[in-house]
């Protein structure tokens, strides 16, 4: 959520952050705005689309700007609380919250600043101008102003008669671009491919300079930093391409056939293996996978449902107990700790904060063995860990998530197996038949792609609803919980997923003729139970969409609709029916109309608590 791009470069650098926020739309937000030195500081803001700020600074040019998409957090969406903030000839864009800002306000109102927007931001302005007054360096004012504020942050600070620009962070992601003609700042690594792929990640605590030909960087100590000793310089492996949309109508339908290569990109380190080694996971998890006594896994979202779906195989394959937190909850409880748990935090982003926060306060409380399910590289979440596995989906712009969720089961899938070799309980033949499934999920995932037509005539039907109902068992509840979760991000249709042995305890009460319920009908040991469940169903007058495998003796009949999916497959079955429920999810928003990329009120990387 919320998105930062800041530019000093020999070029007019308009066009490179406004084509940097438009690269940040996947986030989410409601406003736009920008500031820029002509050389008098100018500021344009526009509430909405990111092409209302482009059509306001058509013509404009300058060598030195910040820009922001704002994703509201303190005060309602307006011009007025858009970014960027200003104090007198200073201005300044945030991503964050910051916790003691109602405190910081008090004190800048009683010493005569005005304050004009209702957001925490405007605090950060006022203070950096109020520190000026007795530390006139800009970089040196910045250090002491955040020294001061509690919470989140990543800003970028401009101030007319300024050679370059300042940015800091603190629990909110920065990186810096190292251009030829210039250097730049963005939150996310997709704003600067334009410009350039060589990136430097700042760390907590860090505040840099970037002026056209270098930047300086201190660390939370103040020391000065040396680039590529302290802070390295990356390679970017994204590339412009990766981040277009292609021939696809919208980013979710390229991401949810794009799965089959994720998936294999993901697997593709044990393409040829005959056996699997903990160093899937990095090189100190021949020692740390060993003796593992309990799994905790820590997630948000989508990632918690891979975690649920998770729980299941670990404890199955490896004999391990496994829990599964919500990220936002377990650093608020108190909670018994043990120091042979493994702690496992899923993330797309390896941003979010909740679930980085839960990985700290782990670690705070001595559970040192820590492992990152990450679709990023260089987040915060895989530096936090010492333990890491790639799921390499590539980008994902659409706010609901796919791919990612797919490469996670996958991932976890191989750490269940793993656990279950450093456990002795698992045979070479069984090792081998798990391999074997894996390699070949891309392919029976591309399988279940070509049911979407069929898919589409049950989507059409879903228009009209206000409510639906997901069942599923066993490893296959999580499923539900995820097609509903999807259901409801996009298409506005309320949701619930649902265990349906559970149905008679509550939530059959509210079947009905316009209450379509949606189940996963796999041909497991659960299968016949699932079948009496959806007998309740039916016989409520309920309309049942039936999810089943090809040799799933489910029957259609009137009120009972079945699509089989190709073939079953066993433990993995999960990455396969999440598929179908994806698609229906993608085309019930498209007969409604809402925006299936943007959905409202929600924001791809959830940065702040």
């Amino acid at each position: 959520m919320c998105g930062i791009v800041a530019a000093v470069a020999e070029r007019n650098i308009v066009p490179v952050l406004i084509e940097g926020l438009m690269k940040l739309e996947y986030r989410g937000y409601d406003s736009a705005g920008l500031a820029l030195l002509t050389p008098a500081l100018m500021r344009l803001r526009s509430v909405g689309r990111v092409a209302e700020l482009a059509a306001l600074a058509a013509g404009q040019e300058a060598h030195h700007g910040i820009a922001h998409t704002r994703w509201a957090t303190h005060g309602v969406p307006s011009e007025r609380n858009a970014h960027p903030h200003v104090s007198a000839g200073l201005a300044v864009v945030h991503n964050g919250i910051i916790e003691n800002y109602a405190e910081l306000k008090r004190e800048l109102t009683a010493g005569g600043y005005e304050f004009t927007s209702d957001t925490d931001t405007e605090v950060i302005a006022h203070l950096i101008r109020h520190t000026l007054r007795t530390t006139p360096d800009l970089f040196q004012a910045v250090r002491q102003a955040t020294a001061r504020l509690v919470g989140a942050y990543a800003i970028a600070v401009l101030q007319e008669g300024s050679g370059g620009i300042i940015v800091a962070r603190h629990g909110a992601p920065l990186l810096l671009g190292l251009g030829e003609d210039g250097n730049y700042a963005a939150s996310d690594a997709s704003a600067l491919l334009q410009v350039t792929r060589r990136m430097i990640y700042l760390e907590d605590g860090d505040v840099a300079e970037l002026r056209r030909d270098a930047v300086r960087i201190a660390g939370a100590d103040g020391r000065t930093l040396s680039v590529p000793a302290d802070r390295p310089v990356h390679e970017s492996s994204l590339c412009a391409d990766d981040v277009e949309l292609g021939d696809y109508t919208h980013y979710m339908q390229k991401e949810i056939f794009e799965q089959p290569q994720a998936l294999a990109a993901t697997l593709e380190m044990i393409g040829g293996a005959q056996t699997l080694t903990p160093n899937l996971f990095g090189v100190a998890a021949p020692q740390m996978l060993n003796g593992v006594r309990s799994v905790l896994i820590l997630a948000c979202g989508t990632s918690y449902h891979a975690g649920l779906v998770a729980r299941y195989w670990i404890e199955q394959l490896a004999g391990i107990v496994c829990s599964v937190e919500i990220a936002s909850e377990y650093r608020y409880r108190v909670s018994v700790p043990d120091p042979e748990q493994l702690v496992v935090a899923i993330s797309q982003s390896g941003e979010t904060a909740d679930t980085l926060a839960s990985v700290k306060h782990a670690r705070a409380l001595g559970m040192g063995r820590t492992l990152a399910i990450c679709n990023v590289p260089e987040s915060a979440i895989v530096r936090e860990c010492a333990l890491r596995f790639l799921t390499r989906a590539g980008p994902e712009i659409g706010v609901a998530s796919t791919k990612a969720f797919t490469t996670q089961l996958a991932a976890l899938f191989l750490l269940a197996v793993t656990l279950a070799k450093q456990a002795g309980r698992l045979t070479p033949a069984q090792e081998a038949g798990h391999l074997t499934a894996l390699r070949h999920l891309p392919v029976a995932v591309q399988k279940v792609l070509a049911l979407e037509p069929e898919i589409k005539v049950w989507a059409a039907r879903f228009a009209d609803k206000q409510h639906a109902l997901f069942l599923g068992r066993g490893h296959h509840y999580p499923i539900a919980l995820e097609g509903a979760l999807k259901l409801k991000e996009i298409s506005y249709i309320h949701a619930e997923g649902y265990p349906a042995g559970e149905l008679k305890h509550g939530p059959l009460a509210l079947v009905d003729k316009d209450m379509p319920v949606i189940s996963i009908a796999p041909n497991d040991a659960l299968l016949e139970k699932l079948k009496s469940n959806l007998k309740e169903v039916a016989a409520r007058g309920g309309e049942l969409y039936v999810f089943a495998d090809a040799d799933s003796a489910v029957d259609q009949e009137a009120g009972v609709h079945v699509l089989r999916l190709p073939e079953h497959y066993g433990l993995l079955s999960p990455v396969l029916h999440v598929v179908p429920l994806q698609l229906l999810s993608y085309h019930a928003a498209l007969v409604k109309g809402t925006d299936v990329d943007k959905p409202r009120n929600l924001a791809k990387s959830v940065t702040v608590e």
